[in-house]
């Protein structure tokens, strides 16, 4: 059990704290409820491109990591679909650092043209070196805009297109700045040894004064249900056939999604689960077979990919996928095995949460949610999943109606084959 308090500004900044007098280091993380859905067509990466500026300093703090670095600490962040995150770990005596470098880039960040244009360098970089430049590097494109065709999630994280960032202009990033960055769009969580009128005091004291914001609408583009399969071929420069299958699953927050996440593991979690043993040890298919579930705020996807072994081709090797999960919907999950994966859950839970950064990020995370209590009910949701559960989703979502398939194929110099 997780235990936390709340305290909320009156600007809206919500804050969770958690006392953990065990270590002697604090874990201050902060998300910001902006992530890659809430942005525009045309305009898209702008969400990942704010987890570097967030870095390039602020009006009393011109490089962020030196002060924090002083204070014994270090610091990160991440960006995804649904939120962006940013944390700081230090000793906990050297606490209030953390919070007067957090509300300094929070009100006043360095976003000058100067500021833009480096990490601006950095980003198409990294998207050259990620999406361009890989074998794979576009298919996560690809799939994308397969699968969805109206919600923001048909685009990646870092961008639909490397012009998007080349092309921002200052106005841009502070319009998006402006519009997301404010407490009243935010969580912050401070977990470790630290006290709750201690934290109340320094939010306070470093938050409170910074204007609220403007009320973010969360009204996105729906995700019409889809009616029949989507299908897209490459040809493509990578050193092997690649088959990407994916399947609209509910959101992170319906009941069904915890059967769904442990029939992933039932399919491709392991030695024993069914695509992995029987496709690649037995029959040896696939020289790699995975499957995973993208666990978005809004429905998102469940995914198998796997890559042919040599002599199979990507349609007997998508026939054979198609086998093994018309077979398992028609069949029995011994109630063994299935408690065995579920235990294997709820032992991932607990690891999760064995520092107190984790923590933090998991409790900001429900927090977005609006149900941090969450935290301690996720083993148990997992625990109540039952093998009529699992059979039950695994027909509602693994259909072809409901799939979008994405072959790569390698291209056949000899054949004068070239790439779409």
């Amino acid at each position: 059990m997780i235990k936390f308090t709340r305290h909320t500004l009156d600007n809206g900044l919500r804050i969770i704290i958690h006392e953990d007098h065990s270590t002697p280091m604090a874990a201050v993380n902060i998300i910001y409820n902006v992530g890659s859905r809430n942005e525009s067509p045309e305009k898209t990466g702008y969400a990942h491109l704010f987890e570097h500026l967030m870095f390039s300093g602020s009006k009393h703090a011109p490089n962020f990591d030196t002060p924090l670095q002083l204070a014994g600490g270090e610091s990160n962040a991440y960006t995804n679909c649904d939120l962006t995150n940013y944390y700081d770990v230090l000793p906990a005596d050297n606490l209030e650092t953390a919070f007067w470098l957090e509300s300094d880039r929070m009100l006043n960040l360095d976003l000058t043209e100067k500021s833009l244009e480096i990490q601006r360098k950095v980003v198409t970089e990294e998207y050259k070196e990620t999406c361009l430049m890989p074998p794979y590097g576009q298919a996560w494109h690809n799939l994308m805009e397969l699968t969805f065709k109206e919600h923001p999630y048909r685009w990646p994280v870092i961008g639909r297109t490397i012009e998007h960032i080349e092309k921002v202009k200052l106005e841009d990033i502070h319009s998006f700045f402006n519009h997301y960055y404010s407490p009243s769009n935010a969580v912050m969580v401070v977990a470790g040894a630290v006290k709750h009128q201690q934290v109340v005091d320094l939010a306070e004291k470093w938050f409170s004064e910074i204007p609220k914001g403007v009320k973010i609408s969360t009204s996105l583009p729906q995700e019409p249900v889809q009616q029949a399969p989507n299908v897209l071929h490459k040809r493509k420069k990578v050193p092997m056939d690649a088959l990407y299958m994916a399947f609209h699953m509910p959101n992170r927050l319906h009941p069904d999604y915890y059967a769904v996440d442990i029939l992933s593991d039932v399919l491709c979690n392991g030695n024993s689960s069914r695509l992995f043993r029987k496709l690649k040890k037995d029959q040896e298919l696939f020289a790699d077979i995975d499957c995973y579930i993208t666990g978005h705020i809004d429905p998102g996807l469940f995914i198998i990919e796997g890559k042919p072994s040599q002599g199979v081709s990507l349609a007997q090797a998508e026939a054979a996928i198609w086998k093994e999960l018309n077979e398992m919907k028609a069949d029995q999950i011994p109630a063994r095995e299935l408690q065995k994966l579920k235990n294997k859950l709820e032992s991932s839970l607990v690891f999760s949460e064995a520092t107190v950064l984790n923590k933090a990020i998991n409790l900001a995370f429900f927090e977005i949610l609006d149900d941090a209590a969450l935290i301690n009910r996720e083993a148990e949701l997992y625990q109540a999943v039952t093998v009529e559960d699992v059979l039950r989703v695994a027909n509602e979502i693994l259909r072809p109606n409901n799939c979008s398939t994405l072959w790569y194929q390698a291209e056949i110099e000899a054949e004068g084959a070239t790439a779409n």
